[in-house]
């Protein structure tokens, strides 16, 4: 019985594709489409040594930054469908798109060029300002800024980055006009704001945790739904009279055309990997709880950010 049993198992794997015997048979690029320090690096680094267990194979991170995760997002969309080359993106995947419409330009990517894979996690982004500026609250810094429009600058992590579009949601909520300053990622911006580069930043809790409790820095408000448990005390926007919600998401996604069998071995290895205790703890670390999400349910997810997200960079217009 057992030789039966051997004899049907190795007919079983005669019969599957070549590339699903074989992959991965070698390293894995994982593209994080932003600078080393941002909320895009510090999931997708932990996420790539779980998934490198999984797989048997090392997933190697690669940081291609610049134009707000465009750069980077246009790479993985012409990329090889293989498996072989894998992207950790932020929410401003989805703003792109939006953005070329709105400025006459041709599409950079379109989010048919990718296959969701997996949500890993979702941050509401905090607005963060130096320990020693004027505000000791989002009224008095808001007051401000009607009465000096333009002057009063933010780092953000590239144009219609998720810094930016957070920024111009809360400008035009409270109709008011913020100077735009943009980096090449959330690490320089946050960086920028430490230097005292711009008068204001915005980062995911897990990023801005270590300047917060060093004293640095202060926050003002926070894009959450609700208040959020890493950080209780902080308001948000809603409480203190602006009606704006957002959250710097990452989630990973491949080229589309993937071989469904490649495909389903890849959801398979980010859905173990998110479960790794590694990972978890990584994530725990930088205050970011794991969020997770796949297939219809990912896909639903994106739906309604798509459309939220698309709003806001209408109605922010063309942006040299």
């Amino acid at each position: 019985m057992k030789r039966l049993v051997l004899l049907a198992a190795l007919a079983a794997a005669a019969t599957l594709p070549a590339h699903a015997q074989q992959f991965p048979n070698r390293p894995i690029t994982m593209i994080v489409p932003f600078a080393p320090g941002g909320i895009a690096d510090i999931t997708g680094r932990p996420l790539a040594v779980a998934m490198s267990r999984v797989l048997g194979q090392p997933v190697v991170v690669e940081n291609k930054a610049g134009a707000g995760g465009a750069i980077g997002h246009a790479f993985v969309a012409k990329a090889k469908p293989d498996g072989y080359t894998i992207m950790t993106a932020l929410s401003s995947i989805v703003v792109i798109p939006e953005a070329d419409k709105v400025n006459g330009r041709p599409a950079t990517y379109q989010m048919s060029d990718f296959t969701p894979i997996a949500l890993l996690s979702a941050d509401p982004t905090i607005l963060l300002v130096p320990a020693n500026a004027p505000w000791r609250s989002l009224k008095e810094l808001i007051d401000d800024a009607r009465s000096r429009p333009g002057k009063i600058s933010y780092a953000s992590s590239g144009v219609y980055g998720t810094i930016h579009t957070c920024f111009e949601m809360l400008a035009q909520a409270a109709n008011v006009k913020f100077l735009h300053v943009p980096y090449k990622g959330g690490g320089p911006a946050m960086a920028a704001l430490l230097a005292g580069e711009t008068d204001l930043g915005a980062q995911s809790p897990g990023v801005a945790n270590p300047h917060l409790k060093s004293g640095k820095i202060r926050t003002l408000g926070s894009w959450a739904g609700s208040r959020t448990a890493a950080l209780p005390d902080v308001p948000t926007m809603k409480e203190q009279g602006f009606d704006v919600e957002f959250y710097i998401w990452a989630g990973v996604f491949t080229p589309a055309g993937l071989p469904p069998d490649v495909r389903d071995r890849i959801t398979g290895a980010v859905r173990q990997a998110a479960q790794d205790p590694e990972f978890v703890k990584a994530l725990a670390n930088v205050n970011t709880p794991v969020n997770y999400k796949e297939g219809r349910e990912f896909d639903a997810f994106l739906e309604t950010d798509t459309r939220r997200l698309a709003e806001v960079v209408r109605r922010m217009g063309k942006t040299e």
